[in-house]
């Protein structure tokens, strides 16, 4: 599953020069039967299956953990992924990932192993693995180099609390609609009027809790009650 998405693009690139190591542990590959065991019925009963504790264990122990590693359990019980949250394990030098799967994990793993929980979203998958190439895609970002255009990562919806801004490309014209004519006008002062305006829009129609949070200046506050004033 991990093989594909973590050899294109920039994830493939930035490993090539060696900005990050990514190294992926089967979990089977730490059981002790012949059949490679790592899931067991839960006690007390019910559907499914629960991945077991010792092999989890031991996959985590084989990546050498330090006093400063970070063990993030992927879980929809864990805290939603957020920029802040993204930036903070960005920080870490060293992440290990366990992906849930089935029923989930032992709980002792919860209880004695694991640093962070987190969550991509409320809803369900079948697994913990589609949320941690999600979480890694999500963290390469913001180690210097990987983006070429680091510019782009500060600009990105959410890392300054807020959405994006609309961006247009050629053609200046398609089916009637012109790209606005700020872009076009080569003001630059104007052009980045304009943006943090789209932006504070965008964010206040669609997305209006999160101008709770944001650091805004006077003038995005000025912007805002034109907004709400011309709807």
């Amino acid at each position: 599953m991990f093989s594909g998405p973590l050899s294109e693009s920039l994830l493939k690139k930035a490993q090539e020069r060696n900005l990050l190591k990514i190294t992926l542990k089967d979990i089977r590959d730490f059981t002790t039967d012949k059949h490679q065991t790592a899931d067991d019925s839960p006690y007390g009963g019910g559907p499914g299956m629960v991945l077991k504790v010792e092999p989890i264990f031991k996959a985590v122990k084989n990546c050498n953990p330090g006093t400063l590693t970070k063990i993030i359990l992927m879980c929809p019980t864990g805290e939603k992924l957020t920029q802040e949250k993204a930036k903070e394990l960005a920080q870490a030098e060293h992440l290990i990932v366990i992906c849930g799967h089935y029923e989930g994990v032992d709980e002792r793993v919860r209880k004695n192993l694991v640093t962070d929980e987190i969550s991509i979203g409320d809803y369900v998958l079948t697994g913990g693995e589609l949320p941690a190439m999600v979480l890694v895609d999500c963290l390469a970002r913001l180690i210097p180099g990987v983006v070429k255009e680091g510019e782009s990562v500060a600009r990105d919806s959410f890392y300054n609390g807020l959405l994006d801004y609309p961006s247009y490309t050629k053609p200046e014209e398609f089916e009637g609609e012109k790209v606005p004519e700020v872009l076009r006008s080569g003001h630059h002062e104007e052009i980045e009027k304009w943006r943090r305006k789209e932006t504070l829009k965008l964010t206040f129609f669609r997305r209006p809790e999160l101008l709770a949070g944001a650091q805004l200046t006077d003038e995005d506050k000025k912007m805002l009650e034109e907004i709400v004033k011309n709807g």
